[in-house]
This record gives structure tokens, sequence and C-alpha cells, in this order.
């Protein structure tokens, strides 16, 4: 069953930084077998009074693939940079 990794990012409050994470992230992501689905892009709030700053959704083929890519040293290694360059929130979610 696909799995997906959504993060609200938030605001991005250290542009460079941000920019030095994001030039990491698709061979990474790529290498344990996730496809981005949504990568920033503009938001409408429809329900709730939810405004992300910026969404990010990316498919893997399962749970466990995603935990791989997730938990990764690769990964592990540039996730400080998105840490300190913004403030947001992530879930992992089983899809169909």
């Amino acid at each position: 069953m696909a799995a997906y990794l959504i993060a609200d990012i938030g605001n991005i409050h250290d542009t460079a930084t941000y920019d030095e994470y994001r030039k990491h992230t698709l061979g990474v992501i790529q290498q344990y077998g996730g496809k981005f689905v949504v990568r920033g892009g503009r938001t409408e709030s429809l329900e709730g009074g939810w405004n992300p700053g910026r969404v990010v959704v990316i498919e893997f083929a399962d749970v466990a693939s995603a935990r791989r890519f997730y938990d990764s040293p690769e990964y592990q290694k540039i996730l400080p940079l998105r840490l300190k360059a913004s403030n947001g929130r992530a879930i992992l979610v089983e899809g169909i």
C-alpha cells in the first residue's frame, strides 16, 4: 500500500539554508524510491482555517520505504538544515 510523507513547512526564516537543503532532497528521495507529488505551490484553505506555508507530499511504495528514507543516514544528514531554516511539521500516512 502506498505511503505519503506530508509536510507543512510553515515559515521559512532562513532561505539560504533551506535552499541548501532542497539541493540535496531529490537525490535522496529517489534513492529510496520516492517521488514528489506536491512540492510547494499555491494553497487555498477550504475548511478549518489551515493556512500552511509550503506543502510537500512525497509518495513511497509503502510505509517501510518511507521510513527507510526518513531514517536513512543520507536524509538525517540534511534534515537539520530544514529544521534550522523553517518551522513546520510532518506526518506519514498510508494511502491507496
